[in-house]
């Protein structure tokens, strides 16, 4: 496929990661939930339940700022609780609720399928090449 030297490939991975995004958010919507959202109950799930919103912002490579509006959010829909940090007086921990776990599992069926469908006009041997590409870029620092 030649590429527009008006679009460039920069233009073209940003349009399809926007797609792409666009696409699992409308169907992660359904359930009440956002890729950041998801993102942040993957990350409470996989440190077994609990985090300092510190280390929680860290991992989800943002500022401790946009963490604790994330927070705020899932906690007003009762997916995460706040507590005391018992090793640090200073630090609260974000901590997952049952709703939580459950939204978590929901969401994750529903990015799974969605990924499904986006990938599905990939061959095998396609999807293996796109992840090889995108792992490539992913670890060039610029």
């Amino acid at each position: 496929m030649a590429v527009k030297a008006s679009t460039g490939l920069y233009g073209l991975l940003l349009h399809a990661a926007g797609n792409a995004e666009s696409h699992i958010e409308s169907r992660l919507s359904t359930i009440g939930l956002s890729l950041p959202k998801l993102a942040a109950l993957h990350q409470l799930v996989t440190a077994d339940e609990t985090l300092a919103l510190g280390i929680l912002a860290e991992r989800l490579r943002c500022v401790k700022s946009n963490v604790t509006q994330l927070v705020d959010r899932l906690e007003i829909d009762g997916l995460v609780s706040r507590a005391p940090d018992p090793n640090d007086r200073r630090s609260r921990l974000a901590v997952i609720t049952e709703a939580g776990r459950r939204s978590h599992t929901q969401g994750m069926k529903i990015q799974q399928e969605a990924e499904r469908e986006l990938f599905g006009v990939l061959t095998p041997d396609e999807t293996a090449q796109l992840a090889r590409i995108l792992s490539k870029l992913d670890r060039r620092q610029p």
